[in-house]
C-alpha cells in the first residue's frame, strides 16, 4: 500500500459526528419502576370473602356435635423402622381428648411394624375386626360391595390414615369393606388383646373408655349433630315433640395473625432522590407487595388457620390412580354444596390439563379480570403457587365454599387500624435514629376461618410428574 492510500485511510476512520456515549450525557433517560419476580396473581386474596373483625378475634359458634374427632396419625422413620408419635395416637376417634401421656407411650410400643406388598389384602369383608392398621406409607383401597355384588371402590387412603378403629371399642366389630393395597405399604398394628392388657391396668384409660361408651346413647343426625325432636306427616291432635338447639360449649376462637417487618431509608435519599419517581414510595409499594405474598402463603400454609392444617379429614380425598383426573376432582366437588373456587398449583393444573387431554375434553373458561380461567363443572380453578410441592413432586388441590352467609370460608381483618394504607394494613412512622435513617413499621393483620368443616376440601397427594 502507497503512502498516499495510508493517509486517505486513516481519515476515513476519523470520527465525523457526536459519538452516542457522549450524547447520553445529555440525554434524559426513561426508566421503569423498580421490578419484583415475587410478586403473584394472588388469587387467594382477591377472591376471598373478607370479614371486618372487632376485637382481633372471630368466634365460630356451631351447633353442639357429639361425634368424636378423628384425624391424621404422624410417624417418624429412622432407617427402615417407622414408629407412631405417642401423642398422635390421639387422633384416633377413641383416644381423643386422651392425655395421659404414658399411657399412650405404651401403646404406642406396642404397635407392630408390618409390610404389605402391592395388590395384598388388609383385611376382608366380613371378618372380625382385630386391630388397628395405622398406614405410615403406601396407599390403599377402600372396596365394598354394590347393590348388584359387584366390587365398588369406597375411597382410597394415603399417608397418615388409619383402619379398624372401631376394634378398640367394639369388641363384636366386622370389616364393613375389603382393604386391599395400591402400592406397597408400611403399616403399623395395634392388637385389639394389647390395647384391653394396657387398658386393664391404666385407670385413667378405663374412665375415658366408659366416658366414650356413652355417647352412642345420644341422638345425633348424620354429621353428629344433636338431633332435633320434629314431628312430620301426623294428623289429628298427637302431642308434638318438644326440642332446642344446643351449642358448643368451647367454641373456636382464630385470633388475627400479623406480618410484619420495618422499612428503612436514608433521609439523604428520601430527601434528594425523588426524580422522576419518589423513593420512598417505591421502597413501600415493593414492601407491601412482600407483605401480601406472605399473608397468602400462610392462609395456605399455616398450622394454626391455613386452609391445608384446617381441612378435617373426611374431606380429605386421595386421586384414584395419582394423577388428578376428572373423576377426582367431579368426587371433590360432590362433597360439598356450592363449591365456589378450587386453587391449584400451577403444575397441577397442567396435569388436570393433561388428564383432560387424554379423554379428549375441552374446559370451559370464564372472563375474571381480563384473565382467561379454566374451570371444570362450572367452578374455577384458580393458579396458586403457595400450595407446597414436594420432593416426591406431589401437590394439593384445594375447594372452598366462600362466604359468611353460606357457611364457607372468610378472611378476617380489622379495617380501620392507625395510618392505615389499605384495609387491615398500616405503615407507621417511628422517627429517625441518630444515624439519620427514617424508620417504618409497616404490618398486616389477617386470618382465615372455616365456618362449617364441608366449606373446605383438599384433594391430596396429587402426582405432576406422570406425562404417560
Amino acid at each position: 500500500m502507497s503512502v498516499g492510500e495510508e493517509v486517505r485511510t486513516e481519515q476515513a476512520k476519523t470520527q465525523q459526528s457526536l459519538g452516542t456515549a457522549a450524547a447520553r450525557n445529555l440525554a434524559t433517560t426513561t426508566k421503569s419502576a423498580p421490578q419484583m419476580q415475587e410478586i403473584s396473581s394472588r388469587w387467594l386474596l382477591r377472591m376471598l370473602p373478607w370479614v371486618n373483625v372487632q376485637g382481633g378475634t372471630y368466634r365460630v359458634n356451631r351447633r353442639l356435635t357429639y361425634a368424636v374427632g378423628d384425624g391424621r396419625v404422624t410417624f417418624v422413620k429412622t432407617g427402615d423402622r417407622v414408629e407412631v408419635i405417642p401423642a398422635e395416637l390421639g387422633e384416633l376417634p377413641v383416644l381423643r381428648d386422651f392425655e395421659d401421656e404414658d399411657v399412650l407411650a405404651e401403646l404406642a410400643q406396642r404397635c407392630v411394624q408390618r409390610e404389605f406388598a402391592a395388590g395384598q389384602v388388609i383385611a376382608s369383608f366380613g371378618s372380625t375386626t382385630d386391630a388397628v392398621y395405622l398406614l405410615a406409607h403406601g396407599r390403599v383401597e377402600k372396596i365394598g360391595t354394590g347393590p348388584y355384588g359387584e366390587d365398588e371402590l369406597l375411597g382410597v387412603l394415603a399417608d397418615g390414615a388409619y383402619l379398624g378403629e372401631q376394634a378398640l371399642l367394639d369388641p363384636d366389630a366386622i370389616w364393613e369393606y375389603t382393604a386391599r393395597t395400591v402400592t406397597a405399604c408400611t403399616v403399623l398394628v395395634l392388637d385389639r388383646r394389647d390395647f384391653e392388657q394396657v387398658a386393664e391396668r391404666a385407670e385413667s384409660l378405663q374412665g375415658h373408655l366408659e366416658q366414650l361408651r356413652s355417647i352412642p346413647a345420644q341422638r345425633t343426625n348424620k354429621y353428629g349433630e344433636k338431633a332435633l325432636d320434629l314431628a312430620a306427616g301426623h294428623s289429628g291432635e298427637p302431642d308434638i315433640p318438644h326440642t332446642f338447639v344446643d351449642y358448643e360449649a368451647r367454641p373456636r376462637e382464630y385470633e388475627l395473625s400479623i406480618a410484619q417487618t420495618v422499612l428503612r431509608i436514608h433521609t439523604r435519599v428520601a430527601d434528594l432522590y425523588n426524580q422522576p419517581m419518589n423513593q420512598t414510595e417505591q421502597q413501600l409499594r415493593l414492601t407491601v407487595e412482600a407483605l401480601k405474598e406472605r399473608q397468602e402463603h400462610e392462609l395456605v400454609n399455616n398450622r394454626e388457620f391455613g386452609l391445608l392444617h384446617n381441612c378435617e379429614y373426611d374431606q380429605r380425598l386421595q386421586p384414584h390412580d395419582g394423577v388428578p383426573g376428572p373423576d377426582d376432582m367431579d368426587e371433590l366437588l360432590s362433597r360439598r354444596r356450592g363449591t365456589k373456587m378450587l386453587l391449584a398449583h400451577p403444575r397441577a393444573i397442567s396435569a388436570f390439563g393433561r388428564e383432560l387431554n387424554k379423554r379428549g375434553l375441552v374446559p370451559e373458561t370464564v372472563d375474571m379480570g381480563g384473565n382467561r380461567i379454566p374451570t371444570w363443572r362450572g367452578v374455577p380453578i384458580f393458579p396458586c403457587n403457595k400450595i407446597p410441592v414436594t420432593e416426591a413432586r406431589t401437590t394439593s388441590i384445594i375447594a372452598l365454599r366462600t362466604g359468611e352467609a353460606e357457611q364457607g370460608v372468610i378472611g378476617l381483618q380489622q379495617a380501620g387500624i392507625p395510618d392505615e394504607i389499605e384495609p387491615s394494613l398500616s405503615c407507621r412512622f417511628m422517627g429517625i435514629n441518630e444515624q439519620a435513617v427514617i424508620n417504618y413499621l409497616v404490618t398486616a393483620y389477617y386470618s382465615a376461618a372455616v365456618l362449617v368443616p364441608d366449606a373446605l376440601g383438599v384433594l391430596e397427594n396429587v402426582e405432576i410428574g406422570r406425562w404417560r
